[in-house]
């Protein structure tokens, strides 16, 4: 684990539970309503998408009856992969519970790598907030006291579930938000309508410096806006670490030679709903030539 991302979670444990335990005492398949909208619905405020019921995996490190800090976990375009299971482990250890959520199964979808316009990039925002809604009831859980933390296009997920405006369309009815928000290698590179008015908890981003699928560039000016406005966030940067620099398992380069990218791509929300190339002011597809490029490496 890097240094600085292993600090602020240490910090989180310590506060939240001040012991640390290696068991799994409990898991629980936990289903749960969500919808499928279009990036332009879903920015609308528009709440006839299509309903979908998707799942979660929650995880409880330790026995009892009392409420534990927790972690939801928002996996990338592959889906649930290697590197959510190496942080589930890492928070379990830390007597954290995590909680998995499976964006793609409940939608009949595998992996989004190869053609990202499966699903619109929001659709983890609103997945991220009823996942909270489920979880804020759970007897075990600590509704004051969840993070949520997310990975590449679930990264991005986290990112923007910040966003008060996101919050005040699609968020819990209880009105509750996490208590930290936690991206690593996120997609940054859509400047949404009153993006600048974010949460005031934590948000932290770590990404890796040679990152040639989500380039640094974007995140790293999205963070210096916002806390030039004051919010409390942290961009990290790993030198010469490259995409998914934290999947335990990839010891060397990988490359995928088919991966769709966004990465030359620099977009704008022109109008409300309305996603335009901000250099040719043109409706944003899949079919743009700024997403031509194909390849990445994955660490």
């Amino acid at each position: 684990m890097k240094p600085r991302l292993a600090a602020f979670l240490l910090t989180f444990c310590a506060s939240a539970s001040g012991l640390c335990y290696a068991q799994i005492a409990r898991m629980e398949i936990l289903t749960f309503p969500s919808m499928t909208l279009t990036d332009q619905e879903f920015l609308s405020g528009r709440k006839d998408g299509k309903p979908v019921t998707i799942a979660g995996e929650l995880r409880l490190p330790r026995p009892g009856t009392d409420r534990l800090p927790t972690v939801v976990l928002l996996h990338g375009s592959g889906g649930i992969s290697g590197y959510v299971t190496d942080w589930e482990q890492e928070f379990n250890s830390m007597g954290i519970a995590t909680f998995v959520v499976d964006s793609w199964t409940g939608r009949g979808i595998t992996s989004v790598v190869n053609d990202q316009s499966q699903l619109g990039r929001l659709a983890q925002v609103y997945d991220s907030y009823r996942a909270l809604e489920v979880l804020e009831k759970h007897p075990r859980v600590d509704p004051a006291r969840i993070a949520v933390m997310g990975f590449s296009r679930g990264g991005q997920g986290v990112v923007y579930s910040g966003m008060k405006r996101f919050q005040r369309m699609h968020g819990p009815a209880s009105g509750r938000e996490y208590a930290a928000y936690v991206a690593l290698y996120p997609t940054c590179n859509t400047a949404y309508l009153d993006d600048e008015e974010v949460t005031s908890k934590p948000i932290r981003i770590f990404h890796g410096a040679a990152d040639d699928y989500v380039p640094v560039g974007s995140c790293r000016a999205y963070a210096k806006r916002l806390k030039a406005k004051g919010a409390d966030i942290q961009h990290t940067e790993y030198a010469g670490a490259f995409h998914v620099f934290d999947w335990a398992a990839l010891k060397t380069p990988m490359k995928l030679e088919k991966g769709q990218t966004t990465r030359s791509c620099q977009l704008e929300e022109a109008a409300v709903g309305r996603i335009v190339n901000a250099s040719t002011k043109q409706p944003f597809t899949y079919a743009d030539p700024c997403v031509g490029v194909r390849g990445h490496h994955r660490l």
